[in-house]
């Protein structure tokens, strides 16, 4: 058995730009609003940087594919840059990436970056990519907001959940999400939300309206990363530590049987499964401090309590609505705002939930700063229930 990660790379420095319509940027503007932010709370110079990943996922909207628009942007020392690609995922994946490489001693200080400058599309929605030659001859034509409209009537239909009950639960998420979003100075969209407001928004694909989906964004988030025993010989107290890192695929198996009844992400449940054991925990409910989700839409949020076994099977629904996963509650979720509230640039989402887990662990999240957090999970999901890339991540305090 792989013995993983744990307490094995700690985390230097962290930094994220302001995400929303950043017409006064360009990408290179944001990846230095967030290295130069990083490289700050690190205390290193440029110089010590051994290695660094960069994640972007569309390459041909302002970035350019390869490595050098980062090493170029930043002025890197001419260290090896590698550009990474895994959907929505991708941001997880650049962290994944240079903390292995930390852990495994092929360099002592890595850095992982990522961007995206979506709105310069002038599309409302996410930009269209390549999916290859042969899956649009099997695969269903269909948008996001369908893709996870279909989340909730599985769900509904599997738990025999009343629509109108839903339909508050999904809510609930969103005005949640944006009560926090309202004191994050980087967020997106930072004004708090009614019920009356979600339930009455226009419908996207039903059940969605308007306030279940998140934006689209510009923004970029940096996460440096070195091992325990340098970061203390550079000064560095109150570690925050890697507990475990996993990815989970699909293979097919989702869209080529009839065994997966479409109510909930099966590759999140084998990522959390494995990331427990790799993080020593035993009871998420009960050990797991806060969480960052991928909640590209509330619904996914809603399910993916129960993917991530922080909700019983069909009890997501009543966690919500009875506040388990508020800012008050046993189990915070997206203290940021999440997605919802910061938009989604694909290529920095994975970071930027990174990021608060960060500040929370060290107390520095100032009005949204929970009290006495231990362990922080982030979930990102890259992709659509049916056929995605989901990456499960867990740090928290050296030691925990």
């Amino acid at each position: 058995m792989p013995i993983g990660i744990k307490d094995k790379v700690a985390i230097l420095g962290m930094g994220c730009s302001k995400f929303g319509e950043r017409w006064d940027a360009s990408p290179e503007d944001l990846m230095v609003e967030a290295y130069n932010e990083a490289m700050a709370d690190a205390g290193i110079a440029p110089e010590q940087l051994d290695a660094a990943w960069f994640s972007t996922h569309m390459d041909d909207v302002g970035t350019g594919r390869g490595g050098t628009p980062m090493g170029i942007a930043l002025r890197l020392p001419n260290i090896g840059v590698t550009r990474v690609e895994n959907f929505c995922a991708g941001g997880s994946e650049a962290i994944r990436a240079a903390v292995y490489a930390v852990a495994a001693g092929a360099c002592d200080i890595a850095i992982a970056l990522g961007v995206e400058k979506l709105k310069d599309t002038g599309y409302g929605g996410l930009p269209v990519s390549a999916v290859g030659t042969y899956i649009p001859q099997w695969y269903p034509n269909a948008v996001a907001p369908a893709n996870f409209a279909q989340l909730a009537s599985a769900y509904q239909r599997k738990h025999n959940v009343d629509p109108a009950l839903l339909k508050r639960a999904i809510a609930r998420v969103s005005i949640k999400s944006h009560a926090n979003g309202a004191k994050n100075p980087k967020a997106h969209f930072r004004q708090a939300v009614t019920e009356e407001q979600v339930l009455k928004a226009p419908i996207i694909a039903e059940p969605l309206g308007l306030y279940d989906c998140a934006g689209v964004s510009d923004g970029a988030a940096a996460v440096i990363v070195t091992t325990p025993e340098i970061a203390r010989l550079l000064g560095k107290r109150d570690l925050v530590t890697f507990k475990a890192l996993q990815v989970a695929v699909s293979n097919g198996w989702e869209m080529h049987s009839n065994e997966w009844d479409g109510s909930y992400v099966h590759t999140a449940r084998i990522a959390a499964r494995k990331a427990y054991a790799e993080a020593g925990i035993a009871n998420p409910g009960k050990e797991v401090s806060m969480t960052e989700v991928h909640d590209c839409f509330s619904i996914t949020e809603l399910v993916t309590m129960e993917d991530l076994g922080l909700s019983g099977e069909g009890e997501a629904v009543r966690d919500v609505l009875d506040g388990k996963f508020d800012a008050d509650g046993a189990i915070p979720c997206q203290i940021d705002g999440g997605l919802k509230c910061f938009g989604h640039p694909i290529g920095a989402s994975g970071i930027r939930m990174l990021y608060e887990m960060y500040l929370q662990l060290q107390g520095r999240a100032g009005p949204r700063q929970l009290k006495d957090p231990k362990i922080g999970l982030t979930h990102n999901l890259g992709g659509q229930p049916s056929q995605n890339v989901c990456s499960v991540s867990i740090v928290g305090r050296e030691g925990v």
